[in-house]
């Protein structure tokens, strides 16, 4: 058994639901001491963090990821206990395997087996969270901006969510797009169906609006996004019965939004909207991240060829997907690329990765390291 399939399965053995942490990271905290790394733990409310780092000079690179997992659901479900971290048929299976305790893994063995033989140029840093998965607040955006206090700037940061398609570094992000969810609420006059004239329904009132919002073409997307979209995830309105006129509607919504745009733009074309409709409404916005790219520098190139090298093809430079903890550390000014096992059961019952995947990401990520820090 490799040393990153044995660390991989003591992480997935530690049932780390978000924003839990269950002693994943005093398990790195150990690995990365042994080899001289200074560790600390920021404690931000319930959200466990650990920044760690080596070296005295030179740029700094970071690898950045979370121990957190999303719940399993109903266990008996799966084929294997989802915290057995069980290997079967040249897969590692359990939650987290994919997202990300597998890259976690591959991180730390790729260091362990760096430094014995490095001339370091450059500082090499750790940081992990215990919630990426869920509120995002006290993760990865505090240690930033506990990073910023102490003006420690991040030169690179390879983040170890899982990127690849169907085969391992087929694809790495390089950017993501922006997120910028609403909750809309619009107010009527609740009343009997049977007398329409004494009540104002709300749902009639807003579905002009929103079949048009659905309809604006926002942007047409540049050479490194696709264009901005749109998208209605729920609507809730009525008392359960037929014959009530409802006196409320919720809508909640959501825009993945490219370089072309930005949050404010749209707020303001939302807003103008509603109001030319004549609606009753509140309207609450929560911007969850800025779009970002990182479309060429050294780690672009560093991770490219690595990937070229231990896998034997090109990668494709993507920012397709939802949001990552990329969003708050390339608003610093460090170059960020996303680079991690197949997606293809993240989140899902069965979530695994192949074993041999798991081995090879690790020396992608020791050649990474070669060619920025020694």
């Amino acid at each position: 058994m490799s040393e990153t399939l044995e660390l991989a399965q003591q992480l997935i053995q530690r049932p780390s639901v978000t924003p839990l942490d269950e002693g994943c990271q005093e398990l790195i905290a150990k690995r990365l001491t042994a080899i001289g790394f200074s560790v600390e733990t920021l404690q931000f409310e319930d959200v466990t963090n650990l920044w760690a780092t080596l070296g005295s000079s030179g740029p700094l690179f970071v690898f950045a990821g979370h121990t957190d997992v999303v719940p399993t659901g109903p266990q008996n479900n799966w084929q294997y206990p989802p915290f057995s971290a069980t290997v079967a048929d040249g897969f590692l299976h359990g939650r987290g395997a994919a997202d990300m305790k597998g890259s976690i893994a591959a991180m730390v063995t790729a260091v362990e087996r760096f430094l014995p033989a490095a001339k370091l140029n450059a500082r090499i840093g750790f940081l992990i969270t215990s919630d990426e998965e869920g509120s995002a607040i006290n993760g990865t955006q505090r240690v930033i901006k506990e990073l910023g206090i102490r003006n420690i700037k991040i030169d690179y940061c390879l983040v170890g969510e899982p990127s690849s398609s169907e085969r391992l570094g087929d694809t790495v992000k390089i950017g993501r797009r922006g997120s910028l969810g609403a909750t809309l609420v619009v107010n009527g006059i609740q009343g009997h169906v049977a007398y329409p004239q004494l009540a104002i329904n709300p749902i009639h009132k807003v579905l002009p609006v929103l079949a048009h919002l659905t309809d604006i073409t926002w942007d047409e997307g540049n050479a490194s996004f696709p264009a901005t979209s749109f998208q209605i995830s729920n609507i809730n309105a009525g008392t359960g019965a037929t014959n009530v006129i409802p006196g409320q509607i919720e809508v909640v919504f959501n825009f993945r939004f490219s370089t072309e745009l930005d949050a404010d733009t749209i707020k303001s074309r939302v807003t103008m909207l509603l109001d030319e409709a004549e609606l009753n409404y509140q309207l609450d916005w929560k911007l969850w991240g800025n779009p970002f790219l990182t479309d060429a520098g050294k780690l672009v190139e560093a991770v490219s060829e690595s990937i070229q090298q231990h896998c034997g093809y090109d990668t494709e430079r993507s920012t397709a997907g939802g949001t990552s903890d990329g969003r708050f550390i390339a608003p610093t000014g460090a170059e960020v690329v996303e680079l991690g096992p197949c997606n293809a059961t993240i989140h899902q019952v069965d979530e695994k990765i192949t074993v041999a995947e798991l081995d090879k990401l690790s020396d992608v990520y020791q050649s990474v390291l070669q060619a920025l820090a020694s």
